[in-house]
């Protein structure tokens, strides 16, 4: 890993990367950068290895929840340090991906995951790190998970919905539950 890992309160870093966004012929790649979420809520998680057992249920759930995050007015988007190419075989091939409504992000030269202090020493890939990024680009929430453990979806809503409350909300607090302020 490297020396500095992205945290909570830092702008999240400037990035380019080649992305699949659709399994259309001819519409399979895009550019997805910062530009892509200006302004609004986002959530990237990133995932180690794409053809692997773990990783395509939380795509898959993630994808299930897009409407929850579209309704935040929430950019979604996932990442692994496999390529466009990695990518778009598994979309085709494994039926819970044909139909993801977001961007698969290839950190191909692992640059990215490197800047963000998400690499494992050794094979390095991933880990399964989850950012939510605020209007601002700045970084309001992290969970990092080792390679074995699947995240929770509902949670990362739960933050969501605490951190646009904009107030203090206690432990276990879901929406529509009192805030302390």
């Amino acid at each position: 890993m490297s020396k500095h890992m992205v945290t909570v309160g830092e702008k999240f870093p400037e990035f380019s990367k080649k992305s699949v966004v659709s399994i259309e012929k001819g519409k399979e790649f895009q550019e997805i950068g910062n530009d892509y979420y200006e302004g609004k809520w986002a959530v990237m998680f990133w995932w180690p290895k794409d053809f692997t057992i773990v990783c395509p249920t939380e795509i898959a759930e993630f994808n299930n929840n897009f409407g929850n995050f579209e309704d935040r007015d929430t950019v979604l988007m996932g990442a692994s340090t496999d390529s466009e190419f990695v990518h778009l075989a598994w979309r085709n091939s494994h039926k819970d991906l044909k139909n993801l409504r977001f961007p698969m992000i290839a950190d191909t030269s692992k640059s990215f995951a490197e800047e963000l202090g998400i690499l494992t020493t050794g094979e390095r890939v991933a880990y399964r790190a989850t950012y939510i990024i605020d209007p601002e680009g700045i970084v309001r929430w992290l969970s990092i998970n080792d390679l074995g453990v699947g995240r929770n979806v509902n949670d990362v809503l739960r933050v969501l919905d605490a951190l646009q409350t904009d107030e203090l909300c206690p432990c276990n607090w879901t929406k529509g539950e009192e805030t302390l302020s």
